[in-house]
Parts: C-alpha cells; sequence; structure tokens
C-alpha cells in the first residue's frame, strides 16, 4: 500500500466481516463454557495449541466469567491471586500462568477420571437431541454383535418410530404393571411427561450369553443404572456445541415451542452432570461418535458381578 492511502473498500469490508466472525465464535465458545459443552480445561487445551484460535484470542477476564458461578468480582480477585493481567488473551499466557491457571482450575473444577477397567453394560447418555437414538441405531446397524436395549415409554410414537425396534409403546396402566412387578432396571419420568424405563430380562439375558449390552437413556435412568450395577461403564453423548444443540432441537420440529423451551431448561442440567460419567464422546459426526463408542465397548471388560 502506499503511504498515506486508505486501504480499498473491498480489504476493510472483508476486515470488518473477519472481525465479526471472530466475535461470534468467541461468544458461542463462551456459551459452550456456561452450558458445559466444553470443560474450561478444554478451552485451555484449545487456546495454548492455537493462540490464534477463537479460545487462544479469548480475554482472560471473558473465560473466567464464562465459567458458571463466577461473576465478576470473584474473577477479579481470582486474577489477583494468581498474577494475570485482566487484559491478556488466554494464548497469549505465559508458562508460569498456564500452569497456576490450570492447578486452579483443577483444584476447584477437576474434569473426570474413568475408573479402572470397563464393563460390558455400557450405558450411553447425554442432553436432549444430542443423538444418543441416531448413534445408537447406527453401532446397531454396524455392530450387530453388541445388544441394544429397547426402551418401554409413555410416550406415543414419532411417524418414522416402530413398535419393539424404536421403543415398546405402552400406556400408564401397563407401565405401572411393569414397575410392580419388578421387570425394569430403571424407570424415569423425562420433561415432566412421559415416562419412560428399561427392561430387565433382556438385559440380564444377553449379559449371561456373554454379549456386550448397549443402553440408551436417559441421565435419571442412567443414576439408576450405576445404582444397580455399580460396574456399568457410563458414557456422555455431547453436542459439538451449544448453538449446535439448540439447531438441532428447532430443526428436528417434532415439539411445539413449549416443549422445546422446557427440553432446552432441562439440558443445561443434563450438561452440568457429564463429570458423574467415566468418557465423554463429542458428537459432531455420526460415524465417528460410534465409532467411539465402539472402541470403549471392545476394549477389556472387567467382571459384571
Amino acid at each position: 500500500m502506499v503511504d498515506g492511502q486508505r486501504p480499498p473498500e473491498v480489504d476493510r469490508v472483508a476486515a470488518s466481516r473477519k472481525a465479526v466472525a471472530a466475535r461470534r465464535a468467541r461468544a458461542s465458545l463462551k456459551r459452550d463454557v456456561s452450558t458445559r459443552v466444553v470443560s474450561p480445561q478444554e478451552l485451555l487445551r484449545r487456546a495454548y495449541a492455537d493462540p490464534a484460535s477463537p479460545a487462544g484470542t479469548m480475554r482472560v477476564t471473558e473465560f473466567l466469567t464464562s465459567i458458571p458461578a463466577i461473576g465478576e468480582g470473584k474473577r477479579d480477585r481470582i486474577l489477583r491471586q494468581l498474577d494475570i493481567s485482566p487484559v491478556k488473551r488466554v494464548g497469549g499466557l505465559g508458562a508460569r500462568q498456564r500452569r497456576d491457571l490450570g492447578r486452579w482450575l483443577d483444584d476447584r473444577l477437576p474434569e473426570p477420571a474413568p475408573r479402572a477397567g470397563r464393563s460390558r453394560l455400557i450405558v450411553l447418555a447425554g442432553p436432549t437431541a444430542v443423538g444418543k437414538g441416531t448413534v445408537a441405531a447406527h453401532i446397531q446397524e454396524h455392530h450387530p454383535e453388541i445388544h441394544l436395549s429397547v426402551s418401554a415409554t409413555t410416550r406415543p410414537p414419532r411417524p418414522s418410530e416402530v413398535d419393539g425396534e424404536h421403543y415398546y409403546f405402552v400406556d400408564d396402566a401397563e407401565f405401572d404393571r411393569l414397575i410392580a412387578s419388578g421387570a425394569l432396571l430403571e424407570h424415569a419420568t423425562v420433561h415432566n411427561k412421559y415416562r419412560y424405563g428399561t427392561p430387565r430380562a433382556p438385559i440380564e439375558k444377553a449379559l449371561a450369553e456373554g454379549q456386550t449390552v448397549l443402553l440408551e437413556i436417559d441421565l435419571q435412568g442412567a443414576r439408576q443404572v450405576l445404582e444397580a450395577e455399580p460396574s456399568a461403564t457410563l458414557v456422555f453423548l455431547l453436542p459439538p456445541s451449544w448453538d449446535e444443540l439448540v439447531q438441532r432441537l428447532v430443526g428436528r420440529g417434532t415439539e411445539d415451542d413449549e416443549e422445546r423451551a422446557r427440553r432446552l431448561r432441562t439440558a443445561r442440567t443434563e450438561l452440568a452432570a457429564q463429570n458423574e460419567f467415566d468418557y465423554r464422546v463429542v458428537n459432531d459426526d455420526v460415524a465417528s461418535a460410534s465409532r467411539e463408542v465402539v472402541e470403549l465397548v471392545q476394549a477389556p471388560a472387567r467382571p459384571t458381578s
């Protein structure tokens, strides 16, 4: 550029668009941390690996206030304690600052450590609309050796669903009978509306025959299974981002506005429970997520007794 000349209009427009896109990417990432789609430690890993990325260019002040329960007052106390300037960007932190910030996070918000060994009883759970059913169906199609449990529900079938294949669709009276007879390994009311439960007999039969069993259930059910079968391996399915989760829920068009809002509120609560699980898998691609779950399934198992 010649001295004194303004940059061409097209350059200014491109730079403006790039700046807007970068701000939006950082805002989306902050939502992911606040909704627990991305852990604070994961954001730090991304920032340190690529300081020019949305994570790396985020100011440390924005990063800290995106963490649930950290407001501006607490943020400022943390920065003083760790001797980090508020103008610093996460990717620009020095070695000592990175170490101290990492230790501070690990002390207060530790990431889950998988329990030793794996069971042949695998529980796949996650927030609403994350694609649990799609991943489970992909595994069933490509790995018929893995027994996929079919749940019972009082929810009416969607147009594409088949009774006995996707769910056992039952009325409230039959669901009550299943509970009373002890025929369900777990059961729960989901979204304050419909009941879901896992028939016990097919699971016990498959495990007795040496098969691996995959349960695709909700958070409440996963907790009940762990209580009944402490050796179960728990896998939490995550969306690529909070924005993507919202888009998936809106895009599938199976719920009205009130139901979608209720499910999103529930999703926030469900995401907060991911540290109760042994492993976390991001469902950014169904085939890749399914493969990752299967790799966990196929690892050396521990006894289920």
